[in-house]
């Protein structure tokens, strides 16, 4: 005997409403969740998972929902919420803020900033940091850390640049073939309309951001600044004026020191093809 569909609750949060939805609009048009796997191309437990909010639908799966049902832009506008409910409260008033920015300057010391990771290069991370985590647990963070992404290809995306410690570029996360895979796509940001990507090269020593962690530094909408370092384990947000104002000096700096764009896609590239 098949078990009952479990129950709903679409007022708790825009994630359950999401996945309320997606059932109601289903059934409403005879699809079964097999049918639904097959046309949009995520299997049937993700969809299952999705519909009881276990799961934050990942990035491309709305607008294919709006595609298959004729719902305009509903399944989208309702992921823009539903998306920031997987990340930790305490990280959703940055992700509040980023959504604001008209720019953002990054220091990276040791990792590729979430915002640029690739699926690979983010899946090895997260399975090294909780080594015990299911592979529903893993996919869940991934989408997540895959969903930030959308901010840099909007329609009006702010403006980005990243200073990379030359220790991201030689740290072979995921292995050699993720590691290249994510040094191209580095590189096709090296220098375009609205990103910029430099590298800092171990020769230039030390600096007032050495100790690690990531520095973002950003400019709002009503052209008030504010900054986020981040460490392995902790983040913290700068609102005050003069503590942002000496964050930005040394990122100016810094970035006065490192290579060039053209320079510094050419040391992405030689790091590519270093043997392994």
């Amino acid at each position: 005997m098949a078990r009952p569909p479990r129950k709903l609750t679409p007022d708790r949060s825009a994630r359950h409403l999401f996945g309320a939805d997606l059932r109601h609009r289903r059934e409403a048009a005879g699809m079964t969740l097999e049918k639904l796997a097959e046309v949009v191309c995520y299997s049937r437990s993700h969809l299952a998972r999705i519909e009881t909010a276990e799961h934050v639908p990942p990035p491309d799966l709305p607008g294919r929902l709006d595609e298959v049902f004729g719902t305009g832009e509903h399944f989208v506008r309702l992921y823009a919420i539903a998306r920031h409910e997987v990340h930790p409260e305490k990280f959703r008033r940055r992700m509040e803020l980023e959504a604001r920015a008209k720019a953002m300057d990054e220091y990276a010391g040791s990792l590729v900033p979430g915002i640029l990771q690739t699926e690979g290069y983010a899946r090895a991370l997260f399975r090294v940091g909780n080594p015990e985590a299911s592979p529903d647990e893993i996919d869940e963070k991934v989408s997540a850390r895959m969903s930030r992404q959308l901010l840099l290809r909007g329609e009006a995306p702010p403006y980005f640049s990243v200073v990379l410690d030359e220790m991201v570029l030689r740290r072979p996360i995921g292995g050699p073939t993720v590691m290249r895979a994510q040094l191209a796509a580095l590189a096709e940001l090296v220098d375009t309309a609205r990103t910029t990507v430099q590298v800092l090269p171990f020769e230039h020593g030390e600096h007032a951001l050495v100790s690690g962690g990531t520095l973002t530094l950003m400019t709002l909408d009503d052209d008030t600044s504010v900054a986020y370092v981040e460490s392995i384990a902790t983040g913290l947000l700068i609102e005050d004026p003069e503590a942002v104002s000496a964050h930005r000096r040394s990122y100016d700096l810094l970035r006065a020191y490192a290579l060039s764009p053209r320079k510094s896609a050419g040391f992405i590239r030689a790091a590519m093809e270093a043997p392994s």
